[in-house]
């Protein structure tokens, strides 16, 4: 009965986060919301997805990872989930030109990645799932998967349109964490799914609702002191 009530919640979320850009721009200037099918599919889908393999599938696919690889273990994927997010403000340091600036992609990173751990965590404490290791009923969704699906698709936001290598890397990267979460026995393929459309969902309502945050809340510009 929880599990379904937090995947009621979770649709719910879903559409409101891909609806309430539209519903906005009717009262305000249209041309700061543009959302894209690009931009709705990929998130809804991995989540949606989630939803589909929660349980049976999960298990059965935990089962024969645990059987093939019983002494896995890595702690790579405590700190490869922020790797993407790294590289793109490391190349805005470098001068590289992205999609914003070094100061804007800051502000960006830290809204998608607080806003997606607000989403995952607020989920995790409804559905309240035991991971496959037993270790306490803090499962549904990855928390790891999302910040790295989070700052995969801001890797890919700034600079997939100068090469694709950028994008490949980042969700490559990402995907490396979910294999990892999944392998270390600590998730299911459902919580690694969920985690990665939450992940690219949150950081897609950013960067669509970001020109409109500027707008709305302008930065203060310097007065300068006549000497």
């Amino acid at each position: 009965m929880i599990l379904k009530a937090a995947r009621n919640q979770i649709f719910v979320l879903l559409i409101c986060c891909n609806l309430l850009p539209q519903s906005v721009s009717a009262q305000r200037d249209s041309t700061l919301w543009r959302v894209k099918a690009g931009d709705i599919i990929p998130p809804v889908s991995l989540a949606v997805a989630g939803l589909v393999v929660q349980g049976k599938i999960s298990r059965s696919l935990q089962r024969e990872v645990r059987s093939q690889y019983p002494s896995f273990r890595t702690n790579a994927d405590d700190f490869l989930p922020y790797a993407p997010g790294v590289v793109s403000l490391t190349l805005a340091s470098a001068g590289v030109k992205g999609k914003h600036s070094l100061g804007d992609q800051l502000i960006l990173a830290l809204l998608s990645n607080i806003g997606a751990q607000v989403v995952t965590q607020g989920v995790k404490r409804i559905s309240k799932y035991p991971r496959p290791n037993g270790e306490d009923n803090h499962s549904f969704p990855s928390g790891h998967t999302t910040t790295a699906f989070a700052n995969a698709e801001i890797l890919h936001q700034e600079y997939g349109n100068r090469s694709v290598l950028y994008s490949i890397g980042g969700y490559g990267t990402a995907s490396a964490v979910g294999a990892m979460r999944i392998l270390n026995n600590k998730h299911w393929l459902a919580d690694v799914l969920m985690g990665a459309g939450i992940g690219i969902g949150a950081t897609k309502v950013f960067y669509i609702s970001y020109p409109w945050l500027k707008q709305k809340f302008p930065r203060k510009k310097k007065i300068a002191v006549p000497k």
